[in-house]
């Protein structure tokens, strides 16, 4: 079921009402545990409470070891419970509990541990699963509708992040009893987090780094060339420096990070937090966009395609093909033929791209030629000879296909590189031509600026969800810093 932001936050708010209403319901009463020494026993100790009218202690009790006080509120306030060794040849607890104007009966801190607590880390839980699910099935439907869409990379690189985020949670928060203890896992998970994405990060720099000097070294030197390096240098500065900056601060003799109290330790958590929640949102963007690429470049379009364009691109001095031509053309060719084996159904290849200034022919021509040389019978190629780039490709052709076939819906597909099969698709998109792609081998080093390229644009085309999504996290963890420092100073 696909929610939209007015169900999200209506569902939190029912998630959260049902937890304070089963915490409230529950939590005027808590058994507080102390394990006992070896060799004592509950009649050993006294239990006693600093400040009277706060709780009332209703029993003390004994199981395998642990002595236990079982506390009923009686009004707000804060006390501490002491478990004295009668002789003093033991050890003794000190316990701060904290009873809230509701009742509630809390341990440690005033967002600590309490009756009923555990239902918080599963609404937590439960509601991201919810978000999670949702998310998924915008994808499924963005995809069955049009796969070439910078919205589906933005879900995808979204699912990305919401399943790590649910199973950082099971892994480390699900056993939480309290607010606090979620809290300071959550709030602590930029160390976390940066020790588990540094080896990516440097995984990524390197493979990016000799891609970039390959590309560099066979197609020349500019800045388009180095997107990777950047992207690179980006992803490990992102990575490492919430660590370095909480590690100056601990050293800083001019901010204070060291005072439980202070404003300036919740501000660094909180920084260090944010700067954490970014850098792996943006990584896991960079994942769907690997992924999408890799998706678009590997489908094979239904055997079903009356026509299938063949995209142009630089031909030698001689007219001839250039090898990343020629592998746009043979793969066509090679789904023809399998359509063909898989239906009896032939297409009309329509190779298109015009003469450029310093060609013999035009690209059309050069992909006919070699297509009949191939043994491609010459009615079903129709060159497409004006276009002069990717956008006037799909516009040109669609004219052409539109007047031979008669019809308004021929079903089209088209061939090009494979790092460039979801580009291409987009272009199509954007001038309300649904085809499907199908991509042919080329070297390995143009993948990684094709990927850098697509997903700066999917920050760039979607970038006001992406700046919602950012400032959602930048507000929620500003509000469980906040939370933090409250629990420690009430």
């Amino acid at each position: 079921m696909i929610l939209n932001r007015k169900q999200y936050l209506l569902i939190a708010v029912v998630f959260f009402i049902i937890s304070a209403a089963y915490i409230q319901s529950m939590g005027d009463n808590y058994v507080l545990k102390f394990e006992l020494p070896e060799g004592k026993t509950a009649e050993d100790y006294e239990v006693t409470a600093e400040k009277e009218g706060v709780v009332e202690i209703t029993g003390i009790t004994e199981d395998n070891g642990v002595l236990k006080a079982h506390l009923s509120s009686v009004f707000e306030g804060k006390t501490y419970i002491d478990f004295r060794c009668k002789d003093e040849t033991a050890r003794s607890g000190f316990f701060k509990i904290y009873v809230h104007r509701t009742g509630i009966i809390t341990e440690d801190f005033f967002f600590g541990k309490c009756t009923g607590g555990w239902i918080i880390p599963v609404a937590v839980i439960g509601f991201l699963v919810i978000v999670f699910f949702s998310v998924l099935a915008k994808y499924k439907a963005g995809v069955g509708e049009n796969m070439y869409s910078y919205r589906n990379v933005m879900n995808l690189g979204l699912l990305i992040y919401l399943l790590s985020l649910i199973l950082y949670l099971v892994i480390v928060a699900m056993g939480h009893r309290s607010v606090m203890e979620m809290l300071q896992s959550i709030m602590g998970s930029a160390d976390t987090f940066s020790t588990i994405l540094l080896p990516f990060a440097f995984i990524v720099f390197l493979i990016v780094t000799l891609s970039n000097l390959r590309l560099m070294k066979m197609e020349g030197r500019n800045w388009h060339n180095m997107l990777g390096f950047i992207l690179g240098i980006c992803i490990c500065a992102g990575t490492l420096l919430p660590g370095i900056l909480g590690d100056i601060l601990q050293r800083s003799t001019v901010v204070d990070v060291h005072n439980e109290n202070g404003v300036a330790l919740y501000a660094e958590i909180a920084i260090e937090g944010i700067m954490t929640a970014i850098v792996s949102y943006l990584e896991c963007m960079l994942l769907g966009t690997v992924f999408f690429g890799i998706k678009a470049a590997r489908h094979v379009p239904a055997f079903d395609k009356d026509y299938m364009m063949i995209l142009g691109c630089q031909i030698k001095d001689d007219g001839t093909p250039t090898n990343l031509l020629k592998g746009r053309a043979d793969r066509a060719v090679e789904f023809a033929r399998m359509q063909k084996e898989a239906t009896g159904k032939e297409v009309i290849f329509v190779p298109s791209g015009g003469k450029g200034s310093d060609e013999k022919i035009s690209e059309a021509e050069s992909v006919k030629n070699y297509l009949l040389s191939l043994g491609i019978r010459e009615e079903l190629i129709m060159p497409e000879c004006e276009s002069a780039n990717t956008e006037e490709n799909f516009r040109n052709s669609l004219k052409l296909i539109l007047e031979d076939a008669g019809i308004e819906d021929p079903k089209v597909a088209f061939s090009t590189t494979n790092y460039h099969v979801f580009r291409s698709g987009l272009l199509a998109s954007e001038q309300g031509i649904y085809a499907e792609g199908i991509g042919s081998r080329t070297r390995s080093y143009f993948w990684i600026n094709a990927f850098v390229r697509e997903f700066i644009a999917t920050l760039a085309e979607e970038r006001k969800k992406h700046l919602r999504i950012i400032a959602v996290l930048v507000a929620a963890i500003i509000v469980m810093a906040w939370m933090l420092r409250l629990s420690n100073i009430l």
